[in-house]
């Protein structure tokens, strides 16, 4: 692993208290990294870090609240060295028909996956130019293909997509590689609290068989630390979502007919309630973030 190119760099990892961001910090340790861990919770920052067999730092930061993260960023900068690579993982998600969400919670979801992505890069980017470093950005099948009942958390990835692509193309010259992951359903503390839900339990079961399949979560940060090393543009987490690139126009058509069909049955069920933030991380934020106006 101490040939990976990523020896002896330092890497940063937004939300990673646990999830996907927990795997991927273990991994690139593994491969000789400099790890920090950003995030709400600092105790469970400090024990992945310690479970890390490099160097490690965890560091307190909520990415919608810049200041915070330039502050990270020195802390980093002074504890680890410059980044060489920045991971934009930290994201929060809610399910629920979009009348019946909370208007707060609803923005919450964007702030935190969309804009804490563009805070997270303007805090770092500084040192990425510096390294001539990495910036991958997290985004999801979501991004691809938007879903019914949980219409923030598509509205965000999308976002990411089109803000990843625009970022890339803005900073290329300058040596700066920008990436994005697009995964799908992953064994991470989120998606098994949604599988807690009729509403998303029912949409997900409503998915093809390959798009319904729940990936473990350290298949999913081994390539993304691959992805890594090689600096590449996008991975898919499986490899079979490439596929939905060409297609994705027919996409909006086919989940309108599906939708027409079931959603009266689930609203007569009263299936469709929202769900509020998911998983320990979606509590997290809640106990952590700002007061909402």
């Amino acid at each position: 692993m101490h040939s990976s190119p990523l020896a002896g760099r330092t890497v940063v990892v937004t939300g990673a208290a646990r999830g996907v961001g927990a795997a991927l910090a273990r991994e690139v340790s593994r491969r000789g990294a400099r790890v920090a861990l950003l995030g709400h919770e600092q105790a469970a920052l400090e024990e992945v870090a310690a479970s890390l067999p490099g160097p490690a730092l965890a560091v307190r930061a909520d990415v919608t609240d810049l200041p915070a993260l330039r502050a990270a960023a020195r802390t980093v900068r002074d504890g680890l060295g410059r980044p060489s690579a920045v991971v934009a993982n930290a994201g929060v998600a809610e399910g629920g028909a979009f009348l019946d969400t909370d208007p707060d919670l609803w923005r919450r979801v964007i702030d935190v996956n969309l804009t804490g992505s563009a805070h997270t890069a303007r805090a770092f980017l500084p040192d990425l130019l510096g390294t001539a470093g990495y910036f991958l950005q997290v985004a999801s099948l979501a991004s691809i293909g938007a879903a019914p009942l949980m219409s923030a958390y598509c509205a965000s990835k999308a976002g990411v997509e089109a803000f990843t692509h625009a970022l890339r193309a803005e900073v290329a010259h300058r040596g700066v590689g920008v990436g994005i992951a697009y995964l799908t359903w992953t064994d991470t503390d989120m998606i098994r609290d949604a599988d807690r839900y009729d509403v998303l339990r029912e949409l997900r079961a409503h998915m093809p068989p390959p798009a319904r399949r729940v990936y473990p979560v350290d298949v999913v940060a081994a390539r993304m630390a691959r992805c890594l090393e090689r600096r590449r543009t996008a991975v898919y987490v499986p490899g079979w979502l490439r596929l939905t690139q060409p297609v994705r126009a027919a996409l909006p058509p086919v989940v309108l007919r599906v939708a027409r069909r079931e959603l009266p049955r689930l609203e007569a069920t009263d299936l469709v309630r929202r769900t509020g933030l998911l998983g320990a991380g979606g509590r997290a934020d809640s106990t952590a973030a700002k007061p909402r106006r």
